[in-house]
């Protein structure tokens, strides 16, 4: 029997080493597919497999590899939604904070932060017992229902209107608490300058009916005084009577007009506007205010400079009315330096930098006050209409001044969306038309 049971016992070796062989090669690409299900569950991205180039086994790899890409693109994405999602709750005015079922602290954004005494750990040594907040995330933990929203008051906060909801799963299951806490000081403030927006929007409307109200008898009055004054062309005294009456009224009227085109709406037609050529089409007006002063004009603008969102009109007589004001704040001569060169935030900035007398300190804060002027003959309208102007064009307007050395105003202006570099200007008419409306206004 031994040669038997030795050929037997090497057949059972040589089938056992050939099976095992076999399973070997039949059971790799299951081996390569669970290590890649296993390295997509650690979190890998783009995991690819290496089959054989068996029919079979190609498509099975195709498909592994689709799915693979698609976990990579709905993580890729839902991280972008949890990015944009804690910005949005990192910016809010309200205080936000997430509890786990066991009342640890898994989140809270900025706002809420300086009401825990630490950064992390359990709500009993976040807050004292009598915290409204610790009493009313324990009262939300053990009833697991949604509070009521309350007013509290909170030791150095002033008061918070609080909402507490529980987090649960799909099955129901308990997952934390969150706590948001209104902050109802701020939104006490808010309305309250909501309510002071609404009276001044009131107050305007009123004062700007009077002025109309009143600008129709002033023209009668101008009229009825012309005619009186053809009467007494034989009373010199009296003449001189009249005249000052005249004059008086005229002031009346300057100033009713003035108020007008501050308080009346505009009516914006925003357009792609190029503001070298803008600047261009006001030099002839500029230079001969500047000539009458001493006055030396430079112009420097960056190359390729961006297109601005603007009214052309409204715009150019703005930026007049801030060349010639500071050609006349250089009585004895100077130089007047007009820049403009891109700025932050998709701005344009407009500087106009003069070596004039400058501003006091305590007349800075007053310049754009309406009817508020230094000049002697000054009306105190142009500079408000300036500041009037760049507020409706959604810009800003900022001035620094030295007495004795000069003023420099800088306005920054939103760039045209989607509008090419290039010379979008005025015709010479409305260019002209705007400069004669400034130098009217000032």
């Amino acid at each position: 029997m031994r040669t038997p049971l030795v050929t037997a016992a090497m057949a059972i070796l040589i089938a056992s080493f050939v099976a095992m062989l076999l399973a070997q090669i039949t059971l790799r690409p299951i081996h390569v597919i669970r290590s890649g299900l296993a390295r997509l569950g650690r979190g890998e991205l783009n995991v690819n497999v290496d089959l054989p180039e068996d029919a079979e086994l190609a498509d099975l790899g195709d498909s592994f590899r689709a799915v693979s890409a698609r976990l990579a693109a709905d993580r890729t994405a839902l991280a972008g939604q949890k990015a944009t999602l804690e910005s949005v709750v990192e910016n809010l005015e309200d205080a936000v904070a997430l509890f786990g079922p066991n009342g640890a602290l898994l989140f809270a954004n900025p706002a809420m932060r300086p009401s825990f005494s630490r950064d992390e750990g359990p709500i009993d040594q976040l807050l004292e017992a009598s915290h409204p907040y610790r009493q009313a995330v324990e009262k939300a933990l053990a009833q697991r229902t949604a509070l009521l929203p309350a007013t509290v008051h909170v030791p150095g906060g002033g008061e918070r209107l609080l909402l507490v909801h529980p987090v649960e799963d799909a099955t129901g299951q308990l997952l934390g608490v969150m706590l948001v806490a209104r902050n109802l000081t701020y939104l006490s403030q808010v309305e309250s300058t909501l309510s002071y927006s609404r009276k001044l929007a009131a107050l305007g409307r009123l004062s700007a009916g009077i002025a109309h109200e009143v600008k129709n008898p002033l023209n009668a009055t101008m009229i009825h005084l012309e005619l009186l004054k053809m009467d007494l062309a034989d009373h010199p005294a009296a003449l001189e009577h009249v005249a000052v009456i005249g004059a008086q009224m005229r002031r009346l009227d300057d100033v009713v007009q003035g108020f007008l085109k501050f308080t009346r709406p505009e009516d914006l037609q925003l357009q792609p506007v190029a503001i070298e050529p803008l600047i261009a089409e006001l030099m002839p007006v500029i230079s001969a205010e500047a000539s009458t002063h001493g006055v030396d004009v430079r112009v420097e603008f960056a190359p390729d400079l961006p297109l601005v969102s603007a009214d052309p009109g409204l715009l150019q007589q703005a930026l007049l009315n801030l060349a010639l004001n500071a050609c006349q704040a250089m009585p004895h001569g100077g130089r007047l330096r007009i820049a403009g060169t891109t700025a932050p935030r998709q701005r344009v900035a407009l500087v106009f930098e003069d070596t004039g007398v400058g501003i006091p300190p305590d007349q800075l804060a007053r310049i754009f006050d309406l009817y508020f002027t230094t000049k002697e003959h000054g009306s105190g309208i142009g500079l408000s209409l300036v500041y009037r102007t760049v507020q409706l064009h959604d810009g800003e307007i900022e001035v620094q001044s030295t007495p004795g050395r000069g003023t420099t105003f800088r306005v920054l202006l939103r760039q045209a969306a989607g509008a090419p570099r290039g010379a979008l200007g005025l015709t010479k008419d409305a260019g002209s038309s705007a400069a004669r409306r400034a130098t009217i206004a000032r």
